[in-house]
């Protein structure tokens, strides 16, 4: 069943949210959870069916921020992401015995990525991307400083990317390890998945300002987007009682260096 609360609405996948009423989508169902990914997702399941990849409090307050944000992100510069929303899991579910441990899932508000029919993007199918969207997949996980797209010929990698069987069009995941505290640019531009885009986009003057307008043109919405953020997001605890150490205002400190001296250095 869906609750409705005076929230913002998310818009159409690419749209700027806008406030007003929402219908928010409950989780009913805790199919199992995921044995691949860092955070080991849980699979769930709506009222209507639509089977998501959920990360809950267990997966860390800034893996739910960072999905969220670089989504919304990525949805607006372009990238091909796949469908994701904000759905609640009710106080309920997590009472009910269904033999797994729902402590890592939590009540509340949390971040959740539609299940999609893809397949695992490999070496030999790099070329069949557009180099125009293999150059902006790039340079927005430069711009937030996503490390999670490594790979290589000789030693392979999980770039959390894939292709859609039948057209074959790309389909972007998995935005957690964003606002990479440690992140090398070096290393980064040696082993993400498109590096050898790097130096159409690095050595191009032209292309780097037309990057950072658009960086600039969606950081203009940020106080609309920020908005979008439950605030059980902003603790650690199920109480809202203990502050994050990495919260909004850390990621748009990260988001507003593209227009900084320094930041096309390699």
């Amino acid at each position: 069943m869906m609750r409705v609360e005076n929230w913002l609405s998310y818009g159409a996948s690419g749209s700027l949210p806008v406030e007003g009423w929402l219908l928010v989508v409950q989780i009913t169902e805790v199919v199992r959870r995921a044995e691949q990914g860092v955070t080991r997702p849980f699979i769930c399941r709506d009222d209507e069916g639509v089977t998501y990849f959920v990360k809950g409090i267990g997966a860390g307050r800034k893996s739910q921020l960072s999905e969220w944000l670089c989504g919304k992100f990525a949805e607006a510069i372009g990238l091909p992401v796949a469908p994701f929303k904000i759905v609640e899991v009710p106080e309920e579910l997590l009472e009910f015995d269904n033999g797994m441990d729902l402590s890592d899932l939590g009540s509340g508000p949390v971040f959740a990525s539609e299940k999609q029919e893809v397949i695992e993007l490999t070496g030999a199918a790099i070329d069949e991307i557009p180099d125009e969207v293999q150059r902006d997949v790039l340079v927005f996980d430069w711009w937030v400083r996503n490390s999670d797209r490594m790979f290589s010929t000789e030693n392979g990698g999980n770039p959390n990317l894939f292709l859609r069987p039948r057209s074959h069009e790309l389909v972007v995941i998995d935005h957690n390890q964003a606002f990479d505290e440690d992140f090398s640019p070096e290393e980064f531009l040696e082993y993400h998945i498109f590096a050898h885009q790097a130096e159409g986009v690095f050595g191009d003057m032209f292309r780097r300002d037309a990057y950072n307008s658009r960086f600039a043109s969606i950081l203009d919405q940020w106080d609309v987007i920020r908005r979008t953020v439950p605030p059980e997001w902003g603790y650690t605890d199920p109480e809202m009682t203990v502050p994050v150490s990495f919260g909004l205002e850390d990621a748009y400190r990260v988001l507003s260096q593209h227009d900084q001296v320094g930041f096309w250095d390699r």
